[in-house]
């Protein structure tokens, strides 16, 4: 009878944990689904408050509004799978399109000036990575908050009048400001840079190993990853988006500011968390800061169709940046119980 109910307890604590860990499976989906869920229900509310929104003249002002942030979004993204993170992307876009406004003025060409942006992106990127890394700073918060406020200093230095320049080449214009077939050039150019970085991620050596080195930067060193080549490539790369979204910017404005980036490095950040990556780093998906940066986009547009200020704007996007973070949270705790229980029925 002893043996009966010791049978009986050993089933129903096994049923316990077969239930448990479904539970607990079905919640983990939900969350890694959830973004999408919500951007889509989101949609389909908006709609039915004002039907305006769903007209492809606004369509097509969703997607040119959202691209900066979508682009430099990637490169943060990247960033923050390390267990880093980005300050700088808002003046290092700003600084970039005062380079590239200067530059035209000396020379019409659309490469040119293109290349002048990059460069003067990428290398900010390369600043940061380097002093973080090799300077053995604590934290990339400090190199990249440090950036910020040097490249905005600059941008208002080198900008004529130190304000807005006028002007860009044709190029730079038809990428931020036409439209092919009534999609806006922009979008493309974001789908270029998505897909450049889903290659890198999924198909290189190089994208595991910054998915190694933000889950485990330990196991990651023993394992003769180089994690400081990795974590400066990060860096660059998201100074190189910084530039990119500098382009798309200076075209759709048909300028060069100082001005321009401002609290950029937040949205850009709360597009990644959004979408479901953590700053825990070492999971997330490319297509995580899409969703989140769109979702940023549809709540602006929503917000200004129906006359809400933009200071309650503001309040909102930073609403949802606590409910993301607190999500993140919660994935962490549930993804600590399905190990646990997983454990549980190895034993």
């Amino acid at each position: 009878m002893t043996t009966d109910r010791q049978e009986t307890a050993h089933g129903s604590s096994d049923t316990d944990r077969s239930e448990g860990g479904s539970a607990v499976s079905l919640a983990l989906r939900l969350l890694s689904v959830g973004p999408l869920l919500i951007l889509i229900l989101l949609v389909a509310a908006i709609s039915q408050l004002t039907p305006s929104f769903l007209k492809p003249i606004n369509i097509g002002n969703i997607l040119a509004q959202t691209a900066v942030i979508a682009i430099v979004a990637i490169g943060q993204h990247l960033v923050i799978l390390t267990r880093g993170i980005d300050l700088s992307v808002g003046a290092n876009l700003a600084l970039a399109t005062v380079v590239g406004g200067l530059v035209f003025r000396i020379n019409d060409s659309s490469p040119l000036v293109m290349l002048a942006m990059l460069a003067a992106s990428a290398l900010v990127g390369a600043i940061n990575g380097v002093v973080f890394v090799y300077g053995r700073l604590p934290h990339p918060f400090i190199i990249t908050l440090a950036t910020l406020s040097i490249c905005k200093g600059l941008a208002l230095a080198l900008a004529i009048g130190h304000t807005t320049m006028r002007g860009m080449p044709a190029w730079i214009d038809a990428i931020g400001g036409a439209d092919t077939f009534g999609v806006p050039n922009s979008f493309f150019v974001v789908l270029a840079v998505a897909l450049a970085a889903l290659v890198m991620t999924k198909a290189m050596v190089w994208g595991r190993w910054i998915y190694a080195v933000g889950g485990n930067p330990q196991a990651a060193l023993e394992m003769g990853i180089p994690i400081k080549g990795v974590l400066v490539s990060t860096y660059v790369i998201s100074g190189l988006c910084a530039g990119v979204g500098a382009i798309v910017l200076a075209g759709r404005t048909g300028a060069g500011s100082p001005l321009y980036g401002n609290l950029l490095e937040l949205d850009t950040i709360a597009a990644v968390i959004i979408g479901g990556a953590s700053f825990l780093g070492g999971r997330g998906h490319i297509g995580h800061a899409l969703v989140g940066a769109l979702m940023i986009g549809v709540i602006r547009n929503a917000l200004n169709l129906l006359n809400v200020d933009v200071f309650y704007q503001m309040i909102a996007i930073g609403v949802i940046i606590v409910v993301a973070v607190e999500a993140d949270v919660l994935r962490n705790y549930l993804e600590g119980r399905a190990r646990a229980i997983q454990a549980a029925r190895a034993q």
